[in-house]
């Protein structure tokens, strides 16, 4: 039996994995800047950070010395028990890189770790019990995430009951508009409707607004630039709380540290976790002061929260993306692929829309152009087709049918051409 089989064949015999339609067929060996190697020694280049992860690239000498730095030193002793010098100094990080008036942090160990102490926070800071967010959002997969989660193939009936008191808006999703709307004309009224959720969905004791500033999970959904602006004036005539779930979106993935600086608007509370420490295990939720001391004694805590050696990684991360302008190269590195996507755009009809920020890029594939018909089977096989050729890309959206593109920031133009252009022979095959 080959090496991978052996692995595969292990992993299915010990492994939980039920809950995934399928693990890709590529055992590991190691991975380097935007490039992994399997056990047989084939190599890809990677489009998808495992997850919008490791932005700063597979392996990242610094960080990896900086973690094996302070193991040397102490690898536990909980943060929350004792106080830990680099777990203060990356809390101190964050109120600096973070947008607005955020200060204090709790840190925990995921994505839904980080948005569940911001759902807390908000319903002690404000003592009222509801949420609104948004139809095709994702917020994670604990019952109080799935709870604020629009996407009923996410939630499913028998892992209820879910939290009560939870309302939804409808999505900034131009390419498939719930008002059957054209951008600028439609005046945005996904935005406004967030008014008439308030008004009528709920009974006005709203703790918070959740959103991703773009739809990750959703299918890469980027909201028109003014879409928040006008989201937070209804939230701040209610005193409603603007929580943002930055956990896919953060560091560097859109062109600018946090996405939500692209909108002009200032969250009250905002949840890091993915490429914090660059893949290292690591949850954050940074509130603005008074938000922050909302906890009182057993509210919450978190034993592996903070953990030093996750901490001392995303400190060399936070350098290592300001010192080397990572966000800018995203941006930069991202017009490009959207450029030459655009372009295939225009020769493939199965492609229906193209759409991203920075290296957070989606792709959606149509059976029908005018009716917008997902095109499910082609979008697995194309994504199994760039894998057979090299290239790992994600895949997902509400209805299935979008490739998704999240490299690491440091992939060079060379890399990002032979993935398109692999990208591009997929899609003629299929």
């Amino acid at each position: 039996m080959r090496k991978d089989e052996e692995v595969i064949a292990k992993a299915d015999k010990y492994l939980i994995t039920s809950m995934v339609k399928k693990i890709e067929p590529v055992v590991v060996a190691e991975a380097e800047g935007a490039r992994v190697t399997d056990v047989n020694g084939k190599e890809y280049i990677d489009c998808f950070s495992g997850i919008s992860v490791t932005n700063a690239g597979h392996a990242q000498p610094e960080i990896v010395e900086a973690a094996f730095r302070q193991a040397r030193r102490f690898v536990h002793v909980c943060g929350y028990v004792y106080y830990v010098p680099v777990m203060v100094e990356l809390a101190e990080k964050l109120a600096e890189i973070t947008p607005g008036h955020l200060q204090k942090t709790f840190f925990s160990n995921s994505g839904a770790e980080a948005v569940e102490c911001a759902l807390k926070l908000a319903r002690k800071f404000t003592k009222k019990p509801e949420f609104v967010a948004l139809m095709r959002s994702f917020h994670g997969r604990s019952i109080s995430t799935l709870s604020v989660t629009g996407q009923s193939g996410r939630k499913k009936y028998d892992m209820g009951p879910y939290l009560s008191g939870v309302s939804f808006a409808y999505p900034p999703y131009c390419y498939r508009c719930s008002f059957r709307r054209e951008y600028p004309e439609c005046d945005l009224l996904c935005a406004r409707s967030v008014r008439d959720v308030v008004e009528y969905s709920t009974s006005k004791g709203v703790a918070a607004f959740i959103a991703e500033p773009v739809m990750g999970e959703g299918g890469i959904i980027v909201p028109p630039k003014e879409y928040f602006k006008v989201v937070k004036e209804v939230l701040d005539s209610y005193g409603i709380l603007f929580v943002v779930d930055e956990v896919q979106s953060g560091f560097g993935r859109t062109g600018k540290m946090f996405a939500t600086e692209h909108y002009g608007v200032e969250p009250d509370v905002i949840c890091m976790a993915k490429a914090i420490a660059d893949g290292f295990p690591l949850g954050a939720t940074t509130a603005r002061a008074d938000i922050g001391g909302s906890f009182e004694v057993g509210d919450h805590l978190s034993t592996f929260g903070g953990n030093p050696v996750s901490a001392a990684a995303a400190l060399k991360n936070i350098e290592i993306m300001l010192r080397d302008e990572l966000p800018r190269q995203a941006a930069e590195k991202g017009e490009y692929v959207m450029k030459r996507l655009n372009e295939m755009k225009s020769r493939y009809p199965i492609i229906g829309d193209v759409r991203g920020k920075g290296l957070m890029v989606g792709v959606e594939l149509v059976e029908d152009g005018e009716k917008k018909t997902p095109a499910r089977d082609k979008t697995g096989k194309i994504k199994d087709l760039a894998r057979e050729k090299g290239v790992l890309i994600g895949s997902g959206g509400s209805e299935g049918c979008v490739l998704r593109i999240q490299p690491p920031l440091v992939i060079s133009k060379a890399q990002i051409d032979e993935a398109l252009d692999v990208l591009e022979a997929c899609v003629k095959e299929a």
